[in-house]
């Protein structure tokens, strides 16, 4: 067992709302959720393992991840709380109602769902591992070695959010080897067969193929007190993109 702690913020006061952020990101990624819950909840949002200032280890199996968060709530004497996670942290805050359903009140999934995904991380994966920090004076230096491999400039800002210096040099606060040795962990599935029979909602992007109707049986399967929205206009980052949307839907399901 791990008895290392992730690395956590916790604001306001109320009831609990634990924050769970996806691959490559941390804690910042979902201050937009935060601020939106901090008038009426205690919010705490972690840096899950191998992510932005938490302890780096080599494996990132579910069930791992899980009990990382359960030791955060154990130290901070949280009974238990409502649970958001996006993307990989949705399937961290799946793991976590299916195994720990006493800790978990209300359960919010961020556009996932709970089976095995294809890899399609690996270029981004190559593009940061081929960053040569010795050329890397700035954010621009490693942005325009990262445009090799990612296209995409409004991803590129994201997977950047990594950056960090020490003594003017720099490096990745994100444990890039280990996530790349653990990918398939990532990338699997719910193979149990326990249920969560607390209130759950998935939220959708409308433009996002994360979740499909493929995976509505085996959704159902798992959280038989589903519900779910679909934000229209939003990809995979729904929250970033559509937050006073995502927001009100958090909220109101909270409020029920």
């Amino acid at each position: 067992m791990n008895t290392q702690i992730l690395n956590y913020k916790q604001v306001g006061i109320g009831d609990h709302v634990i924050l769970i952020h996806g691959l490559f990101g941390s804690m910042e990624n979902l201050n937009m959720v935060a601020k939106g819950l901090v008038d009426k909840y205690c919010v705490t949002s972690i840096d899950v393992r191998n992510h932005g200032s938490s302890f780096h280890e080599n494996n990132m199996e579910y069930p791992q991840l899980a009990a990382d968060v359960i030791a955060v709530m154990d130290t901070l004497n949280i009974e238990s709380a409502h649970v958001l996670g996006h993307s990989m942290g949705g399937k961290i805050a799946m793991e976590l109602a299916l195994t720990y359903s006493q800790r978990v009140n209300k359960l919010m999934i961020a556009d996932i769902a709970p089976i095995k995904y294809p890899a399609h991380h690996q270029q981004i994966i190559n593009g940061l591992k081929s960053i040569d920090f010795s050329q890397v004076h700035s954010r621009k230096d490693a942005d325009n070695q990262l445009s090799n491999y990612v296209d995409d400039a409004s991803v590129r800002p994201f997977l950047l959010r990594n950056l960090a210096t020490t003594n003017g040099h720099y490096h990745f606060k994100c444990a890039l080897e280990f996530i790349d040795n653990c990918y398939d962990q990532i990338m699997s599935g719910y193979l149990g067969n326990n249920q969560f029979l607390g209130d759950t909602l998935f939220i959708k992007g409308g433009n996002s193929d994360y979740i499909t109707s493929a995976h509505r049986a085996r959704i159902n399967e798992l959280f038989p007190n589903v519900s779910a929205k679909i934000i229209q206009g939003a990809g995979h980052w729904l929250h970033a993109e559509k937050t006073t949307a995502f927001n009100k839907i958090v909220n109101d399901f909270l409020d029920q």
